[in-house]
């Protein structure tokens, strides 16, 4: 099991979902690399693009993010995707632990639309992940 008891990630996960606040994506990062404990190592604001940057190939980490699109010129939407990232040089015993801790993630990022797993950078490119959105939510009118 994945320790997600630090107050600190659910302080993080609720200002991601604030209309009032900035801050459009979370970190988690296990605290070393025998640790099963999660902590909040990053937030900021500046969505995907900025989460792409400090992602480190060698961890395996989660993401929660606030993502903005339009889906048509009069209408825009705001979901929340969920992110595993597994470094392209992360250490085998922390894969193996990747989806049994998932479980205890979800149970403390509860609400998103969408979970991205993402192996390299090019897996967080936002134009994909809005088609994905689009598709989870249901009614479409601009034919995507």
């Amino acid at each position: 099991m994945a320790d997600v008891s630090d107050p600190a990630i659910s302080e993080a996960y609720l200002d991601v979902r604030s209309d009032k606040s900035e801050t459009n994506w979370l970190l988690l990062d296990y605290e070393s690399d025998r640790s099963d404990k999660l902590l909040v190592t990053q937030t900021g604001s500046g969505g995907l693009s900025e989460l792409r940057e400090v992602l480190d190939d060698t961890k395996a980490s989660f993401a929660y993010v606030r993502v903005r699109y339009s889906n048509d010129k009069e209408s825009t939407r705001e979901k929340f995707i969920l992110v595993v990232w597994i470094g392209p040089q992360c250490k085998v015993m922390r894969k193996a632990k990747i989806s049994v801790h998932s479980a205890d993630v979800k149970g403390a990022l509860r609400v998103y639309s969408i979970e991205v797993p993402a192996r390299e950078r090019d897996d967080l490119n936002e134009e994909p992940i809005v088609v994905k959105l689009r598709k989870a939510g249901g009614a479409s009118y601009d034919g995507v």
